[in-house]
């Protein structure tokens, strides 16, 4: 490997195993429950959803083949709005990500206690399994993306062999006893309101379309590879939810379903074995570990973006010997230790789900913003105009928006707090640059080696 490819490591496999591993997280196994008390509405938002997602997917694909050089989300943004929107947009992004990760380690952790019931023998030990997790992950990172895109692709390959045995299953099933298919059909009716809080559910499971293009400065021929890697993960991670979640919707009944913490367990023991449970539970860790892998290194990477466009102290965007960004991995591993503590007074569920409502709701601006970014850089003769992707934008637009009416008050309330936590930083760092300039600047901070 030439010294090019060392400093642009991901190709479009390692890309492609991002998305996917990063789309197919925790969300999977938690989601079919999560959707049955909405009935037939889950199946319309789910078609909503996922063709929403591919309009995003088409967006910041050409995105970034029309501007390759930007190091990603927030660099387009900037090109198009300028700072004060890039900063407000990718601060929620941001946000969105190392909660994320709390998120994950706290869901690990909840299907790692089936397996290890030490676990739950003291309060203190789910927190620090948590955390430990996390900093495992950021060791990965440590060692630099190609190490990440390694572990990524392994990962992702594993996930997808339970996933396979749950498709088998629904096969084998409709080929045996295809009446169970029409036995336990949910009675709740379609309603406008239904339809969007369910697809906004499903919208968690989905958020990470844009991941390929975040480490664009470490992926190699970046204006072809994240376009091909955005499409066929984003498909790849839809089929599969899709096909997945649809399976336990029809076969458990809508009471049982809704009220399950297990839902696949429920199903491979009601149609399979009794002891298939652990079996499921290992491949729910190993699902978690690969998203976590994935968000870690993004997180690293956005966070070191965000110095490099003057957002957060210089020391941020410093590489350690690996090519990784040491000091940003340091900071989002303490911040998502932080959440993990602070919502340890709840349940593990209760922490799962009121940090995923944060995520969708801080992820949202991004999508708005690209999509309307389409149409401010196609003014500025930045991207070539195309009915196909002026089309994509306005659906991404609409979407968005959508997703917002469906999330509920409560979502679209965080949504606001966090885009106001940004306005004061935004001005901070502001003042601190015409600070810097008036005194000459700074040279940064060595990394950490």
């Amino acid at each position: 490997m030439h010294a090019t490819d060392k400093r642009k490591p991901l190709g479009f496999w390692m890309c492609t195993s991002l998305i996917v591993g990063n789309m197919i997280g925790m969300g999977i196994f938690m989601l079919p429950a999560a959707l049955a008390p909405f009935g037939k509405n889950a199946f319309a938002g789910w078609a909503i959803t996922v063709i929403g997602c591919l309009f995003i997917a088409h967006v910041f694909a050409r995105l970034a083949r029309a501007m390759p050089g930007e190091d990603g989300p927030y660099g387009y943004c900037r090109r198009a709005f300028g700072n004060g929107v890039a900063f407000f947009t990718m601060w929620c992004y941001w946000v969105s990500i190392w909660v994320t990760n709390a998120a994950l380690a706290i869901g690990i952790v909840g299907y790692l206690t089936t397996l290890v019931p030490a676990l739950s023998s003291h309060p203190a030990l789910p927190p620090l399994a948590a955390m430990g997790i996390i900093w495992f992950f950021v060791l990965v990172s440590w060692r630099g993306a190609l190490a990440s895109g390694r572990v990524q692709l392994v990962s992702a390959a594993l996930k997808l062999l339970p996933m396979g045995a749950i498709v088998l299953l629904g096969a084998w099933i409709l080929a045996t006893n295809s009446a169970a298919y029409a036995a336990h059909l949910p009675p709740t009716p379609f309603t406008l309101d239904g339809t969007a809080a369910a697809g906004t559910i499903a919208l968690f499971a989905m958020l990470g379309v844009e991941c390929a293009s975040l480490p664009a400065t470490k992926v190699h021929e970046p204006e072809h590879t994240i376009p091909r890697a955005t499409i066929a993960g984003t498909l790849v991670a839809a089929i599969v939810y899709v096909l997945v979640c649809t399976i336990p919707m029809l076969l458990l009944p809508q009471a049982e379903l809704a009220a399950s913490n297990a839902p696949f367990v429920d199903l491979f023991r009601r149609y399979w074995d009794a002891g298939s449970g652990h079996w499921l539970a290992v491949a729910v860790i190993f699902s978690g570990l690969g998203a976590l892998n994935g968000w870690t290194m993004l997180a690293g990477e956005v966070t070191a973006s965000m110095a490099n466009h003057g957002i957060f102290p210089a020391v941020l965007k410093t590489s350690n010997r690996h090519g990784a960004p040491a000091w940003s991995l340091l900071l989002v591993g303490a911040l998502a230790s932080a959440m993990i503590a602070m919502n340890y007074s709840r349940s593990m569920a209760e922490a799962f789900t009121f940090l995923t409502l944060v995520v969708t709701a801080a992820s949202m601006p991004l999508y708005l913003v690209g999509g309307a970014a389409v149409f401010t850089l196609h003014r500025r003769g930045v991207l070539a105009r195309g009915t196909a992707l002026s089309a994509s934008a306005v659906m991404t637009c609409v979407f968005s928006i959508w997703a917002f009416y469906g999330m509920g008050k409560e979502a679209f309330w965080w949504g606001v707090a966090l885009g106001a936590v940004s306005l004061p930083m935004f001005w901070l760092v502001r003042w601190r640059q015409k600070a810097q300039q008036a005194a000459g600047s700074t040279p940064p901070a060595a990394a950490p080696q």
